[in-house]
């Protein structure tokens, strides 16, 4: 595999150390954008010795891959060489770990003082839990992210590893990178990038924060305007038990949702924004929704501007006419999966490039190193 795919980051060399999920997400968003992404395995695979990380598939694309034994003094004495020509090390050991291991953030600057040190974790560098375990669900739990989703009365649900790994983790860890070295620009020194899930998911819930502070926000889930608690808001069952999505906010798309659904002139309905009227409006639209299949309510509000959208399975999406147009979802080594964003019109990237595979395409260090001259 090369590093020649262009990109407003080509040039940016990232030396990512094999973890699971966010840490590799944020990898793939960097290699996307054009970085130059090595991961650096354990020998016999990314999973050898504990919970076996995935060596294919989007969250491993577009890299090139070698194989270090980092608790040997030879495999660490390797990858302080890469460090020494990289601009990015990547990774999400437990606080402490990498320190332990000899190749802590005071090591690397000492061999690159122009590093930038990017630490994945769940819980952040300190704290009461900074040590302990986790996953997804148990960060954005602590973070207020989990508690208000979900319907009246229900448990909280969570809505897949989105929040925790990815928006919270993995996306927030490359904002920090790239903030980070835009900052070097200036400076000419790296820095450490502490990126942890629970900040991150934190952050996501700012503008239920501003609901909260407003009054805007009831106490209790499945009640509130974007949580489903509005009819307006929220999802349909249809006659062939497809959904779909409306988001009628606006008194003007509230009126062409109306129309579509055939109950403009209706006198009897609740206005749209009486709480009180809520329960009855949801009882029309979703015996309304339930008259006809998915595809014919997408034709009748094909062209409505209603803010109503058909609910599509992730194996389907690539399908839908304005993804197709926009190229929304890419072909890679036979595999459909989403295209690389944000895009660029002086700088774009090539197309993402397979993932490597942890045995074939292991790649030298020398080799690695004479690439990076």
């Amino acid at each position: 595999m090369t590093a020649t795919r262009g990109g407003p980051l080509a040039g940016v060399r990232v030396v990512e150390l094999a973890s699971l999920a966010p840490a590799p997400f944020g990898c793939m968003v960097l290699a996307d954008l054009g970085a130059d992404v090595v991961r650096v395995d354990r020998p016999g695979g990314p999973g050898a010795g504990r919970l076996a990380a995935p060596t294919g598939g989007p969250l491993q694309r577009s890299r090139r891959v070698t194989a270090l034994d980092l608790k040997s003094p030879d495999g660490v004495a390797d990858l302080l060489r890469l460090v020494e020509r990289a601009d990015v090390l990547v990774e999400a050991y437990r606080p402490g770990v990498a320190e332990r291991l000899g190749f802590g953030p005071d090591v690397c600057r000492a061999h690159n003082p122009r590093l930038v040190y990017a630490r994945m974790t769940g819980w952040g560098q300190d704290g009461p839990l900074a040590a302990r375990a986790g996953h997804d669900i148990d960060y954005i739990a602590v973070a207020g992210a989990l508690e208000p989703l979900g319907r009246p009365g229900a448990r909280p649900h969570a809505p897949l590893n989105l929040i925790g790994d990815f928006a919270g983790g993995g996306l927030v860890l490359a904002v920090g990178v790239l903030a980070a070295l835009l900052e070097r620009e200036r400076s000419g020194l790296g820095q450490v990038v502490d990126a942890a899930m629970v900040d991150g998911s934190a952050l996501l819930t700012s503008f239920l924060h501003g609901l909260l502070g407003t009054g805007l926000w009831a106490a209790s889930r499945g009640r509130n305007l974007l949580d489903g608690g509005a009819p307006f808001y929220d999802t349909y069952a249809t006659a062939d038990g497809g959904f779909m999505a409306v988001g009628a906010l606006e008194p003007a798309f509230y009126a062409v949702l109306l129309a579509g659904l055939g109950l403009a002139d209706d006198a009897h309905l609740p206005d749209q924004y009486d709480p009180s009227g809520w329960d009855e409006l949801r009882r029309r639209f979703t015996e309304r929704f339930a008259e006809r299949t998915r595809d014919e309510w997408t034709a009748v509000f094909a062209d409505l501007d209603a803010c109503v959208a058909p609910v599509l399975a992730p194996g389907e999406a690539h399908r839908h006419p304005h993804n197709a147009a926009r190229g929304t979802f890419v072909e890679v080594d036979g595999e459909i999966q989403p295209a690389p964003a944000p895009r660029f019109d002086r700088t774009p990237a090539g197309p993402p490039a397979p993932a490597p595979d942890p045995e074939r395409d292991v790649a030298p260090v020398e080799e690695i190193l004479a690439s990076w001259e």
